[in-house]
């Protein structure tokens, strides 16, 4: 018996701004795809215009996933991402599309591919206890017992790690403290539920050109109605201590909606802490081996890479 085709997973990310949601949109388009968002922003309600959030029309033209999910208020993370985000691919895998996985949030992207562990956020009390059991461990003659722990809890985890990987066995221990869960169960968890054949393409429009778009959309964004999104937040009770209300753009419009600054004040520093964000974004990028680098223009190069892969033909 023939095993059931695996689901095709499209990733579509790159800096801000360098053209990730018009370029999918097109793609999906073409190959009758659906888009699960990827931006850590775009899952908020009523953040439109500082986030970039894909226009309704847009969003109309085929279906998204994973926009608008949670209000302003709710804390929301990579864990919750990737169980979500899979959830997505599964229902479009079962009405037989692609899935383009769109947008900037690398740790959002690496939580949904490799699944919980790396959406397991750090709990620094628990390191620093750990690594002081460790230190006073050693200095009696003790070497192993941070390993011992885990083998107690993991013992297949255990045997994976040198006894003085004290780096790999902290976050075990932390994985299994936040879950519940043995860290060998969870990696194999990942495995199981991610049974997808994937590309990851990072687009790039130069250093040039994309210092130019984010100005560009950063001028847009204001001229579009960033501070009156800022007021309407404000006034429906979303104050600016909230991490969302602390993103670019939107902690940018606090000082003017409170009478402190002026737009023309803060557009410059906007400007620039934008690309600032972009440049960590795509140091985090060049660290992900899988990423393939692509300009977004001309386009056709980028549709051919999708129609190749698709057809499961060599990049």
């Amino acid at each position: 018996m023939s095993k059931p085709p695996l689901a095709s997973v499209i990733v579509v990310t790159g800096p801000t701004a360098s053209g990730k949601s018009s370029a999918a949109l097109e793609l999906a388009e073409r190959v009758g795809g659906e888009i699960v968002n990827a931006d850590s922003m775009q899952v908020y309600r009523f953040l439109d215009v500082g986030t970039a959030k894909p226009a309704p029309a847009e969003r109309a033209r085929v279906p998204h996933h994973l926009f608008d999910i949670v209000d302003p208020d709710v804390q929301y993370d990579a864990d919750r991402y990737a169980r979500e985000a899979a959830e997505a691919v599964g229902t479009i895998h079962a009405r037989g599309h692609p899935a383009f996985v769109v947008g900037g949030s690398g740790l959002y992207i690496k939580a949904l591919l490799e699944g919980l562990s790396v959406g397991v956020g750090r709990d620094p009390e628990l390191r620093r206890t750990l690594e002081a059991g460790d230190e006073k461990a050693r200095e009696a003659g003790d070497p192993a017992w941070l390993h011992r722990r885990l083998e107690e809890l993991d013992p297949i985890a255990a045997r994976a790690l040198h006894p003085n990987d004290r780096v790999r066995l902290v976050r075990a221990l932390e994985l299994h403290a936040a879950t519940g869960l043995a860290p060998s169960v969870i990696r194999r968890r990942s495995c199981e539920t991610r049974p997808w054949r994937v590309v990851q393409l990072a687009l790039d429009p130069g250093r040039e050109a994309l210092a130019l778009r984010i100005d560009e959309r950063c001028e847009a964004m204001i001229a579009g109605g960033l501070l009156q999104e800022v007021r309407r937040l404000r006034d429906l009770g979303y104050g600016a201590e909230l991490p969302s209300m602390r993103a670019i753009g939107y902690r940018h419009m606090q000082p003017v909606v409170d009478g402190l600054e002026t737009l023309a004040g803060v557009l410059e520093p906007m400007k620039r802490d934008t690309r600032r964000f972009a440049r960590r974004q795509r140091t985090w990028l060049r660290g992900v081996p899988a990423v393939e680098w692509i300009t977004p223009e001309p386009f056709e190069a980028l549709a051919q890479r999708v129609k190749r892969f698709l057809a499961d033909e060599p990049a």
